[in-house]
């Protein structure tokens, strides 16, 4: 019976990972149709966003199988919730792909691209890439350092998100530029939230490995509701 319940463990993280794989190829889209002007990839995105959530939704019924054919104590348990709120910031990491993928089908009404503005996001989004790929393999190995490591990249979003934010700030007060100044600060948004989700993602490995939750900064991401 135990080896059983270990097997459901290995099979819900093998999904988790398979989960946060696909939200790396979803941000990606997202990213390529903004920087393309490409509605029909953004299109793309929006459609696979139910294969994401399928992923997200096969979890968590995975878990409340689990949960009535056992009852997990100490470790066991504190993985079985880890999995549950990291399988929720995967699945908000991917909505913020799909308004991203949207905001950029209303982007072709408007006759504005500002480079610098699409370089700053870039950045940020390359650097959301990198959060979510240290977050899942922090995850996967246990590794408190390394999640704790993502704090200073989300820094690094922070400020390009800051850059963004100027730069958006000193469009021409044209109609069509201030649409798409408040359009790209959307975006932005969405892309540094990213960022905090992989914190938090991070914060969930100091979690299962110590059993005590605690904040890696003082504000800025919300302890997940239990």
């Amino acid at each position: 019976m135990r080896i059983g319940f270990s097997e459901s463990l290995e099979q819900l993280e093998a999904a988790l990972q398979e989960e946060g794989d696909l939200v790396l190829r979803a941000l990606r889209s997202a990213l390529n149709a903004l920087a393309r002007g490409d509605s029909e990839l953004a299109d793309e995105v929006v459609a696979f966003d139910d294969e994401i959530d399928r992923r997200y939704f096969r979890i968590e019924e995975g878990v409340q199988s689990l949960l009535a054919r056992q009852t997990p104590v100490a470790i066991d348990l504190r993985l079985v919730l880890a999995v549950l709120r990291v399988n929720l910031h995967l699945e908000r990491m991917a909505d913020y792909c799909v308004t991203v993928a949207k905001l950029t089908k209303l982007m072709g009404d408007l006759d504005v691209a500002d480079e610098a503005i699409l370089r700053s996001i870039e950045d940020m989004g390359q650097r959301a890439e990198q959060m979510i790929r240290v977050a899942l393999d922090a995850f996967a190995n246990r590794d408190v350092d390394k999640a704790e490591s993502l704090t200073e990249l989300d820094e690094l979003i922070d400020r390009a998100n800051r850059r963004a934010s100027e730069d958006l700030l000193s469009l021409d007060d044209s109609p069509d530029e201030r649409e798409y100044g408040l359009r790209m600060l959307v975006v932005s948004r969405c892309v540094e939230r990213i960022g905090d989700h992989a914190v938090d993602i991070g914060e969930q490995v100091a979690y299962l490995v110590t059993g005590e939750f605690r904040e890696f900064t003082d504000a800025s991401h919300p302890a997940p509701q239990t």
